[in-house]
């Protein structure tokens, strides 16, 4: 990934790059992804300095990806009944989420959910149709004031 003078390595969907989402396919939506708030765990790391709204993640938050639920693509509170991420993670993975602007406006159920700028596993696995990135790095793309992710195969 590069931008504002960086270059940063990062890890995309198991699926690849893809002009064409579906919900499930593990794959990170090709195009430009707007940065639209930043969410942290306070008991872990700081707020991060950001150019968007920031809040911290509660232990209660999550993210319906029922494509058949009303709240899908959303964030829920937990306990959900519907199927949902929840953002309150202990593999550190969810401890600085960027929510990118993917199938927001409007949502359109089945596109893909939960789109996220977050936290690498150490071993920089393939994750499930989002951007990850070394804590560090989230952290100094987002206080050089990153907006948004350009996704290219």
């Amino acid at each position: 990934m590069q931008g504002a003078g960086l270059r940063l390595r990062a890890v995309c969907g198991r699926g690849g790059v893809s002009g064409h989402k579906v919900e499930g396919d593990g794959a990170t939506p090709l195009g430009r992804l707007e940065l639209l708030r930043v969410m942290y765990r306070a008991d872990r790391v700081k707020p991060p300095v950001c150019a968007v709204p920031v809040e911290p993640i509660g232990k209660f938050d999550g993210w319906c990806d029922d494509v058949a639920d009303v709240a899908y693509n959303r964030p829920v509170a937990l306990p959900y009944p519907a199927s949902h991420e929840p953002l309150w993670r202990a593999d550190g993975v969810y401890d600085v989420i960027g929510v990118l602007g993917w199938n927001l406006s409007p949502i359109v159920p089945g596109r893909g959910s939960a789109i996220f700028l977050h936290v690498a596993t150490p071993d920089f696995a393939p994750t499930a149709g989002c951007v990850a990135l070394e804590l560090r790095d989230v952290l100094a793309a987002l206080a050089a004031g990153m907006t948004g992710i350009l996704v290219r195969e």
